[in-house]
Order: structure tokens, then C-alpha cells, then sequence
């Protein structure tokens, strides 16, 4: 008996190949959210951009951060497999993050990162489900443990890289995201051993002990140098900022064609016709999406204009030391690690309770709390017009209210997309939704600028597109249940 128990807990524990790639995706997003944290300050404060240029070239970066996952994806699909496409993103996005130290490479360095994000970004979740068997009932908590190291990385990353890029010196800050994405691709090369026979390139024959082989690496070297020179080719050719729209369309037409063409051509589903409950499931996947860009049009001036007013507008001074305008881009990674837990247990008890709420519902809710989050946003400028500076507090409760707003939206928003696509469309569909918070993305940086030339205010303007656009979802909520045909 006591032999049983001890190979059932052994059943139910998560694979060590679980706690590499927690491990490689914390240093990944300490990377990102640490870069992230300085790059408006930088370019305003130390390059000496005006505040529209600034949030474009920030816009622009977000924006493609969303839309190389499907290119990056596509390839290791077709060809690389995700664990060469693993490596390749991360060696690409540290040359990219180093780069960032020296200011005469910054838009080398940013386009850098936005291709290496293209390759790591989706293919090591893929390695992580890959981790799995089709059923087994340790998924969840799997992909659970993952998010965390997301969040993990992205609550010390301003911590760490806002001191030192704000307090000792730029190319410190941008330095030591460098230094962790580095970290964690050494993490990723060592636990190879640990990640099982998942991750290879299609077709080819493996065992549990499989590794990348001398060919693999040389491709991974073949296109880390292709993607610097696409890098500096696109460059070139102008398409540093101006460009911003047409790189996106571009980006997004190529990405979503190709995603599109490898899920029609599936051989085993290809001649399965689409019913009409399917389409009207598709239908639901593109109305959400679509109001997915109002959620994160507002949501992501974290980076943008609530950093330039943390940095301006906002009393940091505390026991005699000056808050860096960074360290409040913690807050939002800190609260989903407390709150996340909080949330599934509660989302669990009222769906099986009378009380439950269709995903669009939930989503409606989340951009109500959103728009409350800029309702404090907008008072709080008020005051600071009056009197020169606000307290901390102010930014804390925004934060809070779009904290809490996130965790009624985005976990569910690809477990949507999953639930809902057919089984040949699901890569198309992902492609769709996350080219909306591309979309999403560049707006936000572009929407001070464009409200302005009509004497709008910002944030009073983000009230009404979030809560505004919460109330009719929450009105046609019922329709759309109705084309989830079930799959609410």
C-alpha cells in the first residue's frame, strides 16, 4: 500500500522539465519588463525625444512585440521545432537588450528584440504543454506554475533595472536585462536533459534523451545572423518610426496569411466543412477581439503615460529617498501574483454556482473596472495640474483597479480562443486575437497625440472607451452565449 501511495503522489508531481522553462521565462521577462521599464524615461529624459515621439517609438515596439509570435511560431512549426526556436529568440532578443547600452545602435537594439521575442515567445509555452499527455490532469496546474514565473520576472525586473538604469547609469539598467536573458538561456541549455522528447523539429525520430545536434546549432547560428540582417535591412530601408503603421500591417497581413495557410492545409481536418455553429463561434472569437483592443489600448499606458507621470507628476520622495518612476510597473506583476490564486479558486465556485458568468460577461466587467482605474486617473491629473505633484497612493489605486480588471480578461482570453476555434482554425484564430493587442498596443502609445489635436483629455477619454465599450458587451451578452452554443 505505502509503494501505491508513493507512485501516485509521484504521478501527480509536475515534470522537472517544468521548473527549466519556469526558470528560462522568468529571466525572459525580467529581460523584457525590465527594458520595458526604462525605455520611455530613457528616450524622453536621456535622449531628449519629445514626449510624441517617445510613446510612438514605444507604441511601434509593444505593437510588433504581438505580432512576430505568429512568424515565429509558423517557422518552428514547419521547420526549426520550438526548442532551436527557443534559442534562437533568446540569443537574438540578449544581442538586442545589449545593444540598448550603446545609444547610436537603439533602434537596431529594439528591432532585435522584437524579432527574438517572435521566436521565444510562443514556442516555449509550446514546450511546456509538450510536456504533457493529451489528458493529464496536472496541465493546468503546469501552466499555473508558468505564469507565475512570468510574473515572477516581471515584479523584480523595474526593481533591479529601474535602480540602475535611473540611479547609476542607462546602459546599467538595459545591461542587466541583457544579463538576465542570458541567465535564462543558460538555464534552457542546461535543463535540455529534463525536457523529454517535446520541442524537436517535426518528423523527427526521438527518445526520452534526445538533444539538439551539431546541425541544430548551426541553424540556430544561421538564423540568429539572418535575423540581424533582416534587422538592420528593415533600417535601412526607413522603417524606424514613421513606418510604424505599414510595419504592422505588413507584420500582421504576412503573419496571420502563413498561420492561416499551415491551418487550411492540415490534411487530417482540410475536408471537414465548417457548420454554422462553427462560424458563429468564429463570429464571437472576432467581436471579443475586437473589444479586446479597448481593454488594452488603455491597460498598456502602464509603459507609456503613467510611467512619464509617475516620473513628472507623481511625489516619489520617501524616508529621504526618491522613488524610481519605474519601480511602480511592479505593481501590477505583484498584485497578479497575489490575486491570481484568489481568482481561480473564486471563478471556480461561482461557475458552479447559479451565479456563473459567460466569458463575455467576465470580460465586459474587466474593462468596467478598467475605466474606474482612469476615473482615478483623471482626478488624480486634475490635482496635479492644481498643485504640482500628487501622493503615490494615486498610481497605487489605478494600478489595483487595472489589476483587478486584468484578471477578469486576460486569462480566459486564449482559453476562449481554444475553447471556441475549430480544431484546423485554432492557429489562425490565436493569430487574430493576438494581433488585436498589437493593435491595441500601438494605439495606446499614438492616442495622446491624435486626442490632442482635438483638445480631448487622455484619461477622460479612456473612461468612456472602457466603460463605454464594457456596457454594450455586457448588452449583447446574451446573443453572443447564444453563438458559443455551449461553450460559454
Amino acid at each position: 500500500m505505502a509503494a501505491q501511495a508513493t507512485a501516485a503522489t509521484a504521478d501527480q508531481r509536475q515534470p522537472k522539465g517544468l521548473y527549466v522553462l519556469f526558470s528560462a521565462e522568468a529571466w525572459e521577462r525580467f529581460s523584457y519588463y525590465g527594458m520595458r521599464a526604462l525605455l520611455v524615461l530613457y528616450l524622453v529624459n536621456h535622449l531628449k525625444f519629445d514626449r510624441e515621439n517617445a510613446l510612438q517609438i514605444y507604441g511601434l515596439y509593444t505593437g510588433l512585440v504581438y505580432l512576430t509570435p505568429m512568424l515565429g511560431g509558423y517557422l518552428a512549426d514547419k521547420y526549426l521545432g520550438a526548442r532551436k526556436a527557443v534559442l534562437i529568440g533568446g540569443i537574438v532578443m540578449a544581442l538586442g537588450h545589449l545593444a540598448m547600452a550603446f545609444e547610436p545602435l537603439l533602434y537596431q537594439a529594439l528591432g532585435l528584440l522584437i524579432v527574438g521575442n517572435g521566436f521565444f515567445k510562443p514556442n516555449i509555452s509550446t514546450i511546456v504543454g509538450g510536456l504533457y499527455n493529451e489528458n493529464d490532469s496536472r496541465r493546468d496546474g503546469g501552466f499555473t506554475i508558468f505564469y507565475m514565473g512570468i510574473n515572477l520576472g516581471a515584479f523584480f525586473s523595474p526593481l533591479v533595472c529601474g535602480v540602475l538604469g535611473e540611479s547609476v547609469g542607462w546602459h546599467w539598467g538595459f545591461g542587466a536585462a541583457g544579463i538576465g536573458m542570458i541567465f535564462g538561456l543558460l538555464v534552457f541549455v542546461w535543463g535540455q536533459k529534463l525536457l523529454g522528447t517535446t520541442g524537436f523539429p517535426p518528423g523527427r525520430e526521438v527518445t526520452k534523451d534526445s538533444r539538439l545536434n551539431t546541425k541544430d546549432w548551426m541553424d540556430v547560428g544561421l538564423y540568429t545572423v539572418i535575423s540581424c540582417l533582416v534587422v538592420w535591412a528593415v533600417i535601412l530601408i526607413g522603417g524606424q518610426v514613421g513606418q510604424g503603421p505599414m510595419l504592422i500591417g505588413g507584420i500582421a497581413v504576412t503573419g496571420v496569411a502563413l498561420v492561416g495557410q499551415r491551418a487550411f492545409t492540415k490534411p487530417d481536418t482540410s475536408a471537414t466543412p465548417l457548420t454554422k455553429d462553427d462560424w458563429q463561434r468564429i463570429v464571437v472569437i472576432g467581436i471579443l477581439a475586437f473589444f479586446n483592443i479597448f481593454f488594452w489600448m488603455g491597460f498598456e499606458q502602464a509603459g507609456g503615460t503613467m510611467t512619464l507621470f509617475a516620473d513628472t507628476q507623481t511625489n516619489r520622495h520617501l524616508l529621504g529617498w526618491e522613488i524610481p518612476a519605474s519601480f511602480f510597473q511592479s505593481i501590477n506583476p505583484m498584485l497578479i501574483v497575489f490575486l491570481a490564486p484568489v481568482f481561480s479558486i473564486g471563478w471556480k465556485k461561482l461557475d458552479e454556482s447559479k451565479y456563473s458568468l459567460a466569458t463575455p460577461a467576465k470580460m465586459a466587467l474587466g474593462m468596467i473596472l478598467l475605466g474606474l482605474g482612469f476615473v482615478v486617473m483623471y482626478i488624480a491629473q486634475g490635482v496635479a495640474q492644481e498643485t504640482g505633484m500628487v501622493g503615490p497612493l494615486w498610481l497605487v489605486s489605478v494600478y489595483f483597479l487595472h489589476t483587478v480588471g486584468e484578471l477578469f480578461l486576460s486569462p480566459i482570453g486564449l482559453s476562449m480562443v481554444s475553447k471556441l476555434s475549430p480544431a484546423r482554425l485554432t492557429a489562425i484564430m490565436m493569430g487574430v486575437w493576438f494581433a488585436s493587442s498589437a493593435v491595441a498596443n500601438y494605439s495606446a502609445a499614438a492616442l495622446e497625440s491624435a486626442l490632442h489635436q482635438f483638445h480631448v483629455p487622455l484619461y477622460g477619454f479612456l473612461i468612456f472607451s472602457s466603460i463605454g465599450a464594457g456596457v454594450i458587451l455586457l448588452l449583447i451578452t446574451p446573443l453572443l452565449k447564444k453563438w458559443m452554443h455551449g461553450r460559454a
